[in-house]
């Protein structure tokens, strides 16, 4: 199911560390998939992933 950016709860990692607050990558999660965006961009394109492509994804940026 494809949303509206309006209807997903986006946030920022706490991780984020920036003199621009907005020099950030958001992210949304639904049951069935992560949305990714740049919070400069909100209206912008926007990447849906499945959940495991972002675990895996998660996993191998950690390292």
């Amino acid at each position: 199911m494809i949303r509206e950016p309006s209807e997903l709860l986006w946030f920022k990692s706490s991780y984020s560390d920036s003199s621009n607050g907005n020099d950030c990558v958001e992210i949304a999660a639904t049951p069935d998939s992560i949305h990714i965006r740049d919070s400069k961009n909100v209206h912008g394109p926007r990447l849906a992933l499945a959940p495991t492509a972002w675990t895996d994804f998660v996993e191998y940026a950690a390292e």
